[in-house]
């Protein structure tokens, strides 16, 4: 694992935004586009870096693709750890994407759901 890699990988909004609602759990790449109201590309995007990093890993079931943080990564560099959860959750943007975290887990939707458009998630309705 390259140190300078993983700190480039770090120091991006998007992606500290990413960490910041994997780090209770994964979550499928079409929830994270939702939450963080950014578009396919732009997630793939960043979660490429990532995992690049080795910071977070995925695994594919049917046609979705699902990420959760490195465990074994964070394991070698704590400081990531602290980072997401002692700082990151501080940042505005952050706290409102935990908020949308929380509404669509309370919502009962998944990603069929997304996909096929039944969502109010894509109309804003989680502001």
């Amino acid at each position: 694992m390259n140190l300078i890699q993983v700190i480039k990988a770090l120091a991006d909004e998007t992606r500290m935004r990413i960490l910041n609602i994997l780090k209770d759990g994964e979550l499928c790449v079409c929830e994270m586009e939702t939450v963080l109201n950014i578009s396919q590309s732009n997630a793939s995007r960043h979660l490429t870096k990532l995992t690049n990093a080795k910071i977070v890993d995925y695994y594919k079931v049917n046609k979705y693709v699902y990420y959760k943080i490195n465990k074994a990564t964070i394991r070698e560099f704590s400081f990531i750890d602290v980072i997401i959860r002692k700082h990151a959750v501080n940042l505005e943007q952050c706290k409102k994407d935990l908020q949308r975290l929380k509404k669509y887990k309370e919502s009962g939707l998944n990603c069929d759901d997304l996909r096929k458009g039944k969502a109010c998630f894509n109309n804003n309705c989680m502001d």
